[in-house]
C-alpha cells in the first residue's frame, strides 16, 4: 500500500472508532438522557486540546473492522481550563462499556501516565461490568486498576464520575478515589442489583432507590456530589479542579483576593444569645472567605457537619464546621467519617485547614454506640492529629467535652485557636454540669427550677466562657467576630512555611 491508501485506511478506521457502537445504540443513550462517551470528553476538555491514546487498541482482529471499537473506553489527556488532566471515558454503546483485558489496560495506562506526570485523573464511568466471556482476566483487570488507584492516592487528585451503571467489583475503583460525582436519574452504583437482592433476601427495590444519586449522596455517603444533568456535572468537576493542586508537590491554583460579599457587621448577629437556638454556620463561612465562594463537599450527607473548599487571600483552604442547624451540630458516626476523610485529603495535598467549632458533644444513643461511634469518632482525632498542614480553629459557641478536643483543639496541635466572645469551652454543657455538681443543692431548694437556672447562669459566667481557656493558653486570642477573616488570613500567612518532623514509620493504623 502507498501512503494515500494508508491514509484512506486510517480515515476509515478512525470513523469506525468515532462511531462507537453505532447510531442505534447512540440513540438509546440519548433516549434515557445520557450523552456518548466522546461527547462527555469533548464537554470536559478545552476545545481541541484532547489527545486520544490507544485509539485502535483491540482484543480482537483488526481485519474484522474492530468488533468493539476502542474496546469500549476512550482514553487520553488534554487541558481542563488550561491545566493538564488525564481521563478515561467508558463507552456504553460498545459492548455495554464492559471491562475486558484491553479495556482495563487502557485505563491502567492513563493512571500510570497521570502518576508519572503529576496530573489529576478523571474517570467517566458508564459500564455494565466485567466482560463475562473474558473470565478471570477481566477480574484481574479490575484488580490492576484498584492497585493503581491506591498507589496514586494522596499523590494526584482522582475523580470518579458515575454517568451510568456501575455495579459489582467496578464500584471499588470510585470508592478508592478522592471524589465521586453522580447524575440524578441516570447513574447508579451497587454491589448487587435489585434482582439478586430479591432472590436472596426477598426485598424489592428499584435501581434508583438502591444505588441512585440521592441514595449515595444523602444516605450512604459514597458519593460527594449530585448533578441534575451531565452538563452541570462537568461544570462542577471543573469548579472542584480549580481549588486543587495537580499533585502533592505543587501548590493549589491561586487567584487575586476578593472581599466577601456582605457586611462584616452581620457576623455580630448570626450566633444567637440563647445557646439552644440553632443557626446556619455557612452564613459565617460566606462572610469570611474570598468572594463568599464556598464549594461544599458532601453537602447532602451528614448535614450536622460542613466541609468544603474556599479561598482566603487568594489561596485554597479546606473548611470544616459544625452545623448547629442540624442535630445541634453534634458529631455522629457519619459526620465523623465525613470530617476525617476531608481532613486527610487536604493534608495529603497541602491544603490548610480552617475549622469553625460549635459542638455540644457526640450524639448520644444506643444506635450510635452500637454502630461504633467510639471507633468512628476516633477517626477525627486521628486525622487532625496526623495533619501537618497549617491548622486554624475558630470557636464560635459551644466547645464541650471530647468533641471539643476532636474539632482541632490546641491539644491536637491546632497552630492557632481563636474564640468569639460567645464561646463556651467546658467539659460539658452548663445544664448537665449543674445537674451533677449541684444535684443535692437543687433538690433541697425551695424552688428547684429557679435554683437550677441561677446555678446554670453562674456556671456559664464562671467556667463556660473563652477567657478561662485563654488564661490557660488553650485559646490564643478572644476576637471580635468582625476580625475573623483578617485574623485567619494573617495566621495562615505566618504559617505558610510550617514544617513538622514526625517519627519514622511505614504508616499509622487509623481506626477504620
Amino acid at each position: 500500500m502507498n501512503i494515500q491508501e494508508r491514509l484512506k485506511q486510517l480515515k476509515q478506521l478512525k470513523e469506525i472508532v468515532h462511531k462507537g457502537g453505532g447510531e442505534k445504540r447512540i440513540q438509546k443513550q440519548y433516549n434515557i438522557g445520557k450523552k456518548t462517551a466522546r461527547e462527555r470528553v469533548n464537554l470536559l476538555f478545552d476545545e481541541g486540546s484532547f489527545n486520544e491514546v490507544n485509539v485502535f487498541a483491540t482484543n480482537g482482529d483488526m481485519k474484522k473492522d474492530m468488533e468493539n471499537p476502542g474496546e469500549g473506553v476512550i482514553t487520553g489527556y488534554g487541558n481542563v481550563n488550561g491545566r493538564l488532566v488525564y481521563a478515561f471515558a467508558q463507552d456504553f454503546t460498545v459492548a455495554g462499556g464492559s471491562l475486558g483485558v484491553v479495556h482495563a489496560e487502557k485505563i491502567c495506562k492513563m493512571l500510570d501516565m497521570a502518576l508519572k506526570t503529576g496530573a489529576p485523573v478523571i474517570g467517566l464511568e458508564d459500564s455494565g461490568g466485567a466482560r463475562i466471556q473474558e473470565g478471570v482476566e477481566a477480574l484481574n483487570g479490575y484488580g490492576e486498576i484498584f492497585y493503581r488507584n491506591t498507589m496514586a492516592s494522596g499523590v494526584i487528585p482522582q475523580i470518579s464520575v458515575i454517568m451510568g451503571p456501575c455495579a459489582g467489583g467496578a464500584v471499588y475503583s470510585p470508592a478508592i478515589t478522592d471524589f465521586v460525582f453522580m447524575v440524578k436519574n441516570t447513574s447508579q452504583m451497587f454491589i448487587t442489583g435489585p434482582q439478586v437482592i430479591k432472590a436472596v433476601t426477598g426485598e424489592e427495590v428499584s435501581m434508583e432507590q438502591l444505588g441512585g444519586a440521592d441514595t449515595h449522596n444523602q444516605t450512604s455517603g459514597v458519593a460527594h456530589f449530585s448533578a441534575e444533568d451531565e452538563e452541570q456535572c462537568v461544570e462542577m468537576i471543573k469548579q472542584l479542579l480549580s481549588f486543587l493542586p495537580s499533585n502533592n508537590l505543587e501548590d493549589s491554583p491561586s487567584k487575586s483576593p476578593v472581599d466577601p460579599q456582605g457586611d462584616p457587621e452581620e457576623l455580630l448577629n448570626i450566633v444567637p444569645g440563647n445557646p439552644h437556638v440553632p443557626y446556619d454556620v455557612k452564613k459565617i463561612i460566606n462572610l469570611v472567605v474570598d468572594c463568599s465562594e464556598f464549594f461544599e463537599v458532601h453537602s447532602e450527607f451528614a448535614k450536622n457537619a460542613v466541609v468544603g473548599f474556599a479561598r482566603m487571600n487568594g489561596k485554597t483552604v479546606g473548611i470544616i464546621g459544625n452545623q448547629p442547624d442540624s442535630l445541634a451540630g453534634c458529631l455522629d458516626i457519619d459526620a465523623s467519617d465525613k470530617i476525617a476523610r476531608f481532613v486527610r485529603f487536604c493534608d495529603s495535598f497541602n491544603i490548610s485547614l480552617v475549622t469553625f467549632m460549635d459542638v455540644p458533644g457526640f450524639l448520644p444513643g444506643t444506635k450510635q454506640e452500637y454502630g461504633g461511634i467510639i471507633r468512628h469518632g476516633a477517626k477525627i482525632l486521628y486525622s487532625y492529629s496526623e495533619a501537618t498542614v497549617p491548622k486554624v480553629t475558630v470557636i464560635l459557641r459551644k466547645a464541650y467535652g471530647g468533641a471539643y478536643i476532636g474539632m482541632c483543639s490546641s491539644s491536637l496541635k491546632a497552630d492557632i485557636v481563636f474564640a468569639w466572645p460567645t464561646g463556651e469551652i467546658a467539659v460539658m454543657g452548663p445544664e448537665g454540669a449543674v445537674n451533677i455538681i449541684y444535684r443535692n443543692e437543687i433538690k433541697d431548694a425551695d424552688k428547684p427550677d429557679e435554683k437550677r437556672n441561677e446555678l446554670v447562669q453562674e456556671y456559664r459566667e464562671k467556667f463556660a466562657n473563652p477567657f478561662v481557656a485563654a488564661s490557660k493558653g488553650y485559646v490564643d486570642d478572644v476576637i471580635d467576630p468582625r476580625e475573623t477573616r483578617e485574623k485567619i488570613i494573617t495566621s495562615l500567612s505566618a504559617l505558610d512555611g510550617k514544617r513538622v518532623e514526625r517519627p519514622r514509620k511505614k504508616h499509622g493504623n487509623i481506626p477504620l
